[in-house]
């Protein structure tokens, strides 16, 4: 992969804007000069390969990403959180505290998870072990169809137990870092 600065400092720009962050914000979490980014963004100079993890961390996005001024992905379709799809399935819940349980559109769409995970999902909504075992099982799902999750994600916001585990060596076996 050949390296284009100017792109590179891009994607960079706009991911960071996406986050709504400033450059000195940036240069604070990754213990840098707001001068260095300001120079990563017109292209000048490129990141320390030391501080890619960082900045991928705080980009919310891959290494690859930045290297390829967001031209490839590492074959991943978009980065999804542990808090992210907590809040997906605590929205499910809420889907039904607001239209009520036996509403039309709650029923399809808990129907459709039941039937496409063989399970019954509303179970996590009200036991905290099986919430964080179908946060799991939804995120395995997640990776399964190409999305990019951060083990120390999964580490730092899960708590032990065999499911998280479980996550961790799939994703380990799957060559996801």
């Amino acid at each position: 992969m050949e390296l284009n600065s100017k792109q590179m400092g891009s994607f960079l720009q706009a991911e960071r804007k996406k986050m709504g962050m400033t450059q000195a914000e940036l240069s604070e979490k990754l213990n840098v000069s707001p001068q260095a980014v300001s120079n990563w963004e017109r292209g000048e100079t490129i990141p320390d390969v030391g501080i890619l993890l960082d900045l991928a961390g705080a980009l919310h996005c891959s290494v690859d990403a930045i290297l390829s001024g967001g031209a490839g992905c590492g074959g991943f379709r978009r980065h999804i959180t542990v808090a992210q799809m907590q809040e997906a399935l605590s929205s499910l819940d809420r889907i039904g505290e607001l239209l009520g349980r036996d509403h039309f559109v709650y029923q399809c769409i808990i129907d459709a998870l039941n039937a496409r995970m063989n399970t019954a999902v509303e179970a996590s909504f009200s036991d905290p072990h099986v919430f964080d075992v179908f946060t799991v099982e939804f995120l395995l799902g997640c990776i399964g169809n190409g999305d990019y999750v951060d083990p120390r994600d999964v580490e730092s916001h899960l708590p032990a137990s065999k499911a998280r585990d479980y996550l961790l060596k799939s994703m380990q076996e799957r060559g996801i870092r």
